[in-house]
């Protein structure tokens, strides 16, 4: 190990069936850990870079659910996450560097070592039991995805919407990952009171580059019949074009609204391209690997929407981007969102039917 150690001389080899085999260095850890080669040395697989990671399921034992927000580029006031990290690998992914604050790494870490907290239904129930809560949105999740890969075994996002139906809690889901369809019996309860919402991420149509792009997370084809299954169960959907990637899947724009919108989705949004942090690294990397060609071009690009810059952290541009490219994707989202009937409104939830739920202990409240 050395505390001097340049954190962009890590070991980058590619590992199978993940977004990045980066190790980006911790900005919060000063020291460096430098892989050794002669470890490798009979290791055929490990030097030609045919690596594989396992994912590791660590207990969280944080003792709140609840997350409160007040950027004023988001739409909602609190959220809930089930899981930190997120298996679904994708390399644009702007949560990446929350993993620092736990020790590990924004690369591969953040896609393999994903933190359970295994008490999330019991933590809401006892959040939404206080008496100071005066129901509102709760967005399920608003940083990692809380229908990645982990959800089918640990079923936390399951539990959390059992206790938000019995509440009768509005919530708001966000998610890439067609496994939402499993929760449609719940779903369909909610939407019946006008108490949920979805939001489908669609990145691109390409089938091979959703796999590059988001190695472990569901196929285009697979997220548009979600749409359907959702409209058709009485959820409202909107669909999120994001991240927009200059040069990479910005001309799709047309044809993701337009596929969203057959499939059922009653409005839209989309979020620029964005690279805090150690994200940069991991995402350019990936360009390098997956489209040298037009690496160059998709750098440029990028920056042109920038300032000059990789990223923006300011309010109101960080989602958005500023100059001529960035007015132009706009420009471009608003005109096909129009036209595909995609600038509803999302829906105004009903918020005058909560009740408290019962206790960990199965009482309900006397009085409020």
């Amino acid at each position: 190990m050395s505390a001097t150690a340049d954190p962009n001389s890590q070991w980058n080899a590619p590992v199978k069936g993940r977004g990045t085999g980066l190790a980006p260095q911790n900005r919060f850890v000063p020291i460096a850990v430098v892989p050794d080669f002669e470890h490798f040395e009979h290791d055929f697989d490990e030097l030609l870079g045919d690596r594989k990671v396992p994912t590791q399921f660590l207990v969280d034992a944080s003792q709140s659910i609840i997350s409160e927000n007040s950027s004023p580029d988001v739409p909602f006031r609190f959220s809930l996450n089930p899981y930190r990290g997120c298996e679904h690998g994708c390399a644009y992914c702007y949560a990446r560097p929350y993993h620092e604050y736990l020790g590990l790494n924004a690369g591969v870490d953040f896609e393999s070592k994903i933190l359970v907290k295994e008490q999330a239904p019991r933590l809401f129930r006892e959040f939404l039991c206080r008496k100071t809560w005066k129901p509102e949105l709760i967005t399920f999740s608003g940083v990692t995805d809380c229908y990645q890969p982990a959800e089918r075994r640990f079923r936390l996002t399951r539990g959390c919407l059992e206790v938000a139906w019995e509440a009768r809690q509005p919530i708001g889901l966000i998610t890439k990952n067609a496994l939402i369809v499993r929760d449609l019996d719940l779903l369909r309860q909610m939407a019946a009171e006008n108490l949920v919402e979805a939001s489908i991420s669609l990145t691109t149509l390409n089938r091979e580059l959703a796999r590059e792009l988001e190695p472990r997370t569901s196929s285009p084809e697979a997220r548009l019949k979600a749409i359907e299954q959702l409209t058709a169960a009485g959820v409202p959907v909107r669909v999120m074009t994001a991240p927009v990637i200059p040069g990479l899947n910005d001309s799709e724009l047309p044809a993701l609204l337009a596929a969203a919108a057959k499939a059922g989705a009653k409005s839209a949004g989309y979020v620029l391209l964005r690279l805090p942090l150690a994200v940069e690294p991991v995402f350019r990397d990936w360009i390098a690997r997956f489209r040298p060609s037009h690496a160059p071009r998709i750098e440029t690009l990028i920056r042109q929407t920038r300032d000059g810059a990789w990223n923006q952290s300011h309010f109101g541009s960080r989602m958005r981007g500023t100059g001529e490219l960035a007015d132009q994707i706009a420009k471009t989202f608003r005109v096909f969102s129009r036209k595909n009937g995609l600038e509803a409104k999302p829906p105004t939830l009903d918020y005058t039917k909560f009740r408290p739920p019962r206790d960990a202990r199965g009482q309900l409240r006397l009085f409020d």
